[in-house]
Order: C-alpha cells, then sequence, then structure tokens
C-alpha cells in the first residue's frame, strides 16, 4: 500500500463528518464513516494480499523476494487490522461515556 492510498484513506476519514458523505455517498453518522474508511482499507490490503498469492500460486517457482514480499503485506493486513478494531473500540467507548453524561 503506497503512502498516497493511506493518505487518501485518512482525508476521507477526517473530512466525511464535515461534509455528511460516506465514501459510498449515503448519509451517516462520523462513527459509520470511520467504519466505512476502515473497511475500504482493509478491502484494498485484502485484494492487494489476494493478488501476490495468485502471483505466488500461479508461477510454479517461488522465489524468496515474492515471498517476503507477501509476508510483509500479510503483516500490513494485521497492522492494519489491529488499528481498526482498538481505533472503532475507542471511539465506540468515547460515544458511550458521551451518550450517558448528556
Amino acid at each position: 500500500m503506497s503512502d498516497m492510498t493511506v493518505t487518501t484513506g485518512l482525508t476521507t476519514m477526517a473530512t466525511a463528518p464535515l461534509n455528511n458523505q460516506r465514501p459510498h455517498g449515503t448519509s451517516g453518522s462520523w462513527f459509520e464513516a470511520l467504519s466505512d474508511a476502515w473497511g475500504a482499507t482493509l478491502d484494498r490490503q485484502a485484494g492487494k494480499l489476494d493478488s501476490l498469492s495468485q502471483q505466488l500460486g500461479a508461477g510454479g517457482q517461488d522465489n524468496p523476494s515474492q515471498i517476503t514480499e507477501l509476508t510483509a503485506e500479510a503483516m500490513r493486513m494485521s497492522f492494519l487490522s489491529n488499528s481498526s478494531s482498538s481505533s472503532l473500540d475507542s471511539v465506540g467507548k468515547a460515544l458511550e461515556t458521551m451518550a450517558r453524561k448528556g
């Protein structure tokens, strides 16, 4: 995943509450926009993993650089997945706390 992809996803996430548009074009809450942005980012990374794994399987001659690239992208997927879960959990708990105090 390039820095541009991450920046675009973060920009979408950051501006969604301001322009009241979710990435799929329907209106919703800021929390829904956050969830959609994480989902889209995870979908792109899963697609990249799928593509790399198909390249390995189709070639029949797995070389160390391809295996290393696939391993690195799998680790990136794990990091993104954990970050997504943590951020959504934190925001959800914060919203719950705000709702109780309101």
